[in-house]
C-alpha cells in the first residue's frame, strides 16, 4: 500500500479532493484500535511471562498471533494488487484498492493540508499490526525448553520488521513535518523526482520487503504448528501430551526430569536396597 507521490498524477489515492465518509472514518479508527490492542496485549505478555504460568497468558498470545497473520494477509494482497496494476500499467500514477483508500481518507482527517498523510499513516499502522504478530510468537515460545524452530524465526522477522517500520516512521514524519515529499529508503531519501521512476522504485521496494516478511511469518508459524505441545508444555500443559515426535528430546528429558524431582518430593524416602545376601 506504499505509493510515491508529489504531482504525477494521484487519481486513486485517498485524501486527494476526495470527500470522506463517516464509513471511512469509523474504519480508520478501528484500524487503528486494532493496532493499539495488539501491542497492549505484548505489554501483558512480555510483564506476564516474566511471572507464574498462567493459562490465559498462552489464549492471548495465540490470539494475538492470529490478528497478526489476518492483518498481514490483507496488508500483503494489497501490495500484490498494487504491483498487478503496475505491470498492467506502468507509467500510469500509484494505485490503492478502494478499502485502502478509504482507510487512507479517514486517518488523513488527522491534517487535511496534507494530502498524502493519511497513506503514510496507514502503512505505519499495517506494518506495526504485522510486527506484533511476529512478537506474539516470540512471546507464545519463551517457556518452551529447548531450541524451537518457530522462536527462531519469529525473531529474524522481529528484527526485519523493525527496520521496515523505522522506515515508515521516517516516511510519515517526513510527510507530518511538511516536507515536499516522504522521506525514507523505498524514497531514495527524496532525491528520485516523482513520475513513474519513483512510484516503480516505492512499488516493488515495498513488495519486496513485503514478500520476504510475510515469507518469514509463514515459516514461523508452520514450525509454531509442529512444536505446538512442547509451547503448551511451558503452559503447564499434561506432560502425557508431550511426544518426542512432536518436540526436541531436551524438551521431554528436562519434563520428565521435572516430574521425577516432584515424586522424589511427594513420596517417602525409598529404604536402601541389601545386595550381597548369600
Amino acid at each position: 500500500m506504499d505509493h510515491a507521490h508529489g504531482g504525477h498524477g494521484m487519481s486513486g489515492m485517498g485524501g486527494m479532493g476526495s470527500t470522506v465518509s463517516s464509513m471511512d472514518t469509523v474504519g480508520a479508527v478501528l484500524f487503528i484500535g486494532w493496532a493499539v490492542a495488539m501491542w497492549a496485549a505484548v505489554v501483558v505478555l512480555a510483564l506476564g511471562n516474566r511471572g507464574q504460568v498462567r493459562p490465559w497468558l498462552y489464549r492471548t498470545a495465540v490470539g494475538l498471533i492470529g490478528l497478526g497473520v489476518i492483518g498481514q494477509i490483507g496488508h500483503f494482497q494489497e501490495h500484490v494488487a498494487q504491483v498487478g496494476y503496475w505491470v498492467a500499467h506502468p507509467y500510469s500514477p500509484a494505485w490503492m484498492t478502494p478499502w485502502a483508500n478509504g482507510l487512507s481518507r479517514g486517518m488523513g482527517q488527522v491534517d487535511s493540508s496534507k494530502p498524502m498523510l493519511g497513506m503514510e499513516i496507514l502503512h505505519l499502522t499495517g506494518n506495526f499490526i504485522f510486527l506484533a504478530g511476529l512478537v506474539g510468537i516470540a512471546q507464545i515460545t519463551r517457556r518452551a525448553a529447548g531450541e524451537l524452530k518457530s522462536r527462531k524465526w519469529a525473531k529474524m522477522g522481529v528484527w526485519m520488521q523493525t527496520i521496515h517500520g523505522i522506515e515508515h516512521v521516517a516516511l510519515t514524519l517526513s510527510v507530518a513535518l511538511g516536507a515536499s515529499r516522504a522521506i525514507g529508503l523505498s524514497t531514495w531519501f527524496g532525491l528520485i523526482e516523482p513520475g513513474p521512476a519513483l512510484v516503480t522504485y516505492r512499488v516493488w521496494w515495498h513488495f519486496v520487503a513485503n514478500l520476504i516478511g510475510t515469507a518469514i511469518l509463514a515459516i514461523a508459524v508452520y514450525h509454531l504448528w509442529k512444536e505446538r505441545r512442547a509451547v503448551k508444555a511451558g503452559y503447564g500443559a499434561p506432560v502425557a501430551e508431550v511426544s518426542e515426535a512432536d518436540v526436541p528430546a531436551a524438551v521431554v528429558d528436562s519434563a520428565d526430569a521435572d516430574q521425577a524431582d516432584a515424586g522424589s518430593e511427594e513420596s517417602p524416602a525409598a529404604e536402601p536396597t541389601l545386595t550381597g545376601r548369600s
